[in-house]
This record gives C-alpha cells, sequence and structure tokens, in this order.
C-alpha cells in the first residue's frame, strides 16, 4: 500500500479522556472498538491489508492522592501480505496493556541515560488518548514478516554470468576452513 502523506495517529482515530474529568475514587471503565471506515483507515495507515477487527477493553484508575494507572486488553485481527507470496495472512493479536501515569516522574536531562527499568510508567498527562494507546499497541504487536502456511524461500543462488552458482553451503563463511581441515586429516592418515 502507498500513502501520499504519512497520518498521525490522531488524525486516524483518536478518543482522549481528561484525567480532570473523571472520577478520583473508583475506576472509568472503556470499551473501544473502531468502525469499518475507521478500520481501514487504520490499515492504511498502518500500511498493511486490512484490519478486521479491533478493541481495546478495561479501565483508567486513580492510583493514591494524582497518579492514574490504565490496565485493558487489546485484541485485533489484522490482514497482511505474505513476504514471500503476496498471499494474504490473517493474524490473530492479544496483548495486555498496562499503563502507569505519574504525577511526579523525574524525566532524564541529560543526553545518554539509562533505560528505566519501569517500562510501564509515564508523566500525568491532562488526557489519555485510548485510540493512540491502541494504534501504539497495534503498530508493536504487528508481525514484521509474516508469513502464509507452507511458503519458503527455497535455495538461494547467486553468480555472476559465466560462472558456477554457489549454493548456500558454499556461502558459510567456514566452509571452506572445514574442508581444508577435512583433507589435512585425510592426509594425515
Amino acid at each position: 500500500m502507498t500513502q501520499s502523506e504519512p497520518q498521525s495517529p490522531e488524525a486516524v482515530w483518536s478518543h482522549a479522556m481528561r484525567l480532570a474529568e473523571l472520577p478520583a475514587r473508583k475506576p472509568t471503565r472503556f470499551d473501544l472498538s473502531p468502525d469499518a471506515p475507521t478500520r481501514a483507515a487504520i490499515a492504511q495507515w498502518a500500511d498493511i491489508s486490512g484490519v478486521d477487527a479491533l478493541r481495546l477493553k478495561g479501565e483508567l484508575r486513580p492510583n493514591g492522592r494524582s497518579d492514574w494507572e490504565l490496565v485493558a486488553t487489546f485484541t485485533a485481527t489484522v490482514v497482511q501480505e505474505c513476504v514471500i507470496t503476496l498471499a494474504p495472512v490473517t493474524t490473530e493479536i492479544s496483548e495486555a496493556v498496562n499503563r502507569r501515569y505519574l504525577a511526579h516522574m523525574e524525566m532524564p536531562t541529560d543526553e545518554e541515560a539509562e533505560m528505566p527499568e519501569d517500562d510501564t510508567a509515564e508523566p500525568l498527562p491532562s488526557a489519555v488518548d485510548l485510540a493512540g494507546i491502541a494504534l501504539e499497541v497495534l503498530e508493536l504487536s504487528l508481525p514484521q514478516y509474516p508469513r502464509a502456511p507452507g511458503a519458503e524461500l527455497g535455495d538461494a543462488r547467486v553468480t555472476e554470468p559465466g560462472a558456477e552458482p554457489l549454493d548456500e553451503e558454499q556461502m558459510k563463511p567456514f566452509a571452506n576452513l572445514r574442508n581444508l581441515l577435512q583433507s589435512r586429516d585425510e592426509d594425515e592418515k
């Protein structure tokens, strides 16, 4: 698929929830599923053949005085082209989503900084875009090299005109070393 201009995720699908407008003592449940035209736009944005289903279901709940926690389940059914045959490949995706939004999170100021061990923690935003989170999870969960059942590359044969083709065994970096060692062992016998 080709795109004229890359779209931002917010332009494709957005569902922001302002944290200040949510109840401060109980969880706010959500269940998001985009309609068919939005799923088509998501497929174009993700550069895949199709999104048959997509759902983010969970809750945003207050955590202490000013922090928030998002706990959800992401499921999707996507269609991509096989990297070998270009046949459609359908993939079922299911991911647990956990995010903690911290009011007093210190961001690294150094040019080079270590990644924190807790990769679920983020600075507290004024609003949480649930659709943006779903698109992020989709993008990170898509198979990079989808293959249709039974699709195989076969043997690679590389050669320049007039030369004998090399097979994969000859292209291995230590293939000649193994042959030299075998011939040396035979000469010693």
